[in-house]
């Protein structure tokens, strides 16, 4: 019998968005990885692409700005894909962080990041 893994999904992460999709955009995530919903994104000031957020950075994606909602396989090419970028409630457990965010004071400062878009994590 062939076993099926279902991957991530917003109900693993999302508690709350508002109606009529208000919280979602539509946006480019930049080529790089294959993301995942409930990736905590930055942006590039540069390019306006979304990408994992990485603490480490220094071309603006350090800065948490949205959620990823829809799956982004963005290895080797620039995809579109779903976000929260407002007014949602997250569950902070759900949530999928870059490595560099290693200790619990980094996403706390996320967090806060992210509080100052609109969303909130719990």
């Amino acid at each position: 019998m062939t076993t099926l893994t279902e991957g991530k999904t917003p109900g693993d992460f999302l508690l709350f968005e508002e109606n009529s999709q208000y919280s979602r955009d539509l946006v480019t995530i930049g080529s790089g990885a294959n993301l995942e919903p409930g990736t905590v994104l930055g942006q590039i000031t540069a390019t306006k692409k979304f990408v994992a957020s990485v603490e480490t950075a220094n071309d603006g994606s350090e800065v948490a700005v949205a959620v990823l909602r829809t799956p982004a396989p963005a290895e080797n090419q620039d995809v579109e894909a779903v976000i929260q970028a407002r007014h949602t409630t997250v569950r902070r457990g759900g949530l999928t962080w870059h490595s560099s965010y290693d200790n619990e004071a980094k996403r706390d400062a996320a967090v806060a990041e992210l509080k100052q878009q609109g969303i909130i994590a719990n």
